[in-house]
């Protein structure tokens, strides 16, 4: 099988970490490293939760890099209402036996792309702080870059303001850099990720397995269901394990090519808001994006359970 080389940036908080319990669990995909950036907590808890995650699964060969500790321009604004103080909710992992890099996110992104043999995929599931930097650092490498699938943003609404969704609000301007810079993008909104629920019945369900990964991952969603039924939801909305989701499985996603932009202005009702032309008019702006726009909620929740299952069983998924 040809396997999809990926580099994932991330601000490992609950959701991240079923991102990278999928990600290494997918035959077809090659983990060439991890970055990670402050978002959901601070970068020295992100990155602590990345070793975490990572040594918890086996996979000390994958290098981690530490990047920004705070936005471009703006105060640095982390989620501890979700993620709570350590960014894992109440779960608690031994000490990881592996350390970060040396080397910062940037600079770990810029040495995978130059190594490869062929383009990329960046997958982010934070703010892209780390990926404006790089791409302002370094554009010649914008074409060792296949894709960057990012979850972020919300076509209808946001969730942090009523406009914006939590990685582009965390750093507006970084998202802006990267959605006109140019380099393919698929974009996993609000919108298609609230589709993504895993209901609160079903959580339950994984208390059945005897895997550590599947007990790991029903500790995590006992901890975000908290937030979720608090907030009128029927499931815990499993934002950022779309993205490799989709790479894993595309044919459950429907996408729609848009033009997108971000809203830069400070202190705009709209700040951080992504805004889609969707206009059916003569000469519409050329699309920057393909955004998903529709999930297959009972395949995702089984291929999510699947890949849970197999550090347990050996099954390939």
């Amino acid at each position: 099988m040809k396997k999809i080389p990926i580099l994932i940036d991330c601000d490992t908080g609950t959701d991240d970490a079923v991102a990278l319990i999928m990600a290494c669990a997918a035959q077809n995909l090659q983990l060439l490293g991890v970055t990670t950036v402050a978002g959901n907590q601070t970068v020295d808890k992100t990155t602590l939760n990345t070793l975490k995650i990572l040594s918890f699964l086996g996979r000390k060969d994958v290098p981690v890099a530490r990047g920004a500790e705070r936005p471009l321009l703006r105060t640095l604004q982390v989620a501890a209402e979700v993620h709570g103080s350590s960014g894992l909710g109440g779960v608690i992992l031994p000490d990881p036996d592996m350390q970060a890099q040396q080397m910062n996110a940037v600079e770990l992104i810029r040495s995978v792309l130059i190594k490869n043999d062929v383009p990329v995929t960046l997958v982010c599931t934070a703010p892209l702080t780390n990926i404006a930097l790089l791409l302002s650092a370094y554009p010649q490498l914008k074409h060792k870059i296949e894709r960057i699938v990012m979850m972020g943003g919300g076509l209808s609404h946001g969730n942090v303001t009523a406009a914006a969704e939590f990685n582009i609000y965390a750093d507006p301007e970084a998202a802006g850099i990267v959605m006109n810079s140019g380099v393919s993008v698929v974009m996993c909104p609000l919108d298609m990720t609230e589709q993504a629920l895993l209901k609160f019945d079903e959580i339950e369900h994984f208390a059945s397995e005897k895997g550590k990964v599947s007990r790991l991952a029903l500790d995590i969603f006992r901890f975000y269901a908290q937030y979720y039924e608090a907030r009128g939801f029927s499931g815990v909305a499993l934002h950022d394990p779309t993205t490799i989701a989709y790479l894993m499985r595309p044919e459950l996603f429907t996408l729609r090519p848009m033009y997108v932009q971000v809203e830069t202005a400070p202190g705009a009702a709209t700040y951080g808001m992504t805004f889609a032309d969707t206009r059916i008019m003569a000469d519409p702006p050329a699309p920057n994006a393909q955004v998903c726009i529709d999930v297959q909620r009972d395949a995702f929740i089984r291929l999510l359970t699947e890949c849970c299952r197999a550090y347990d069983t050996g099954t390939p998924v």
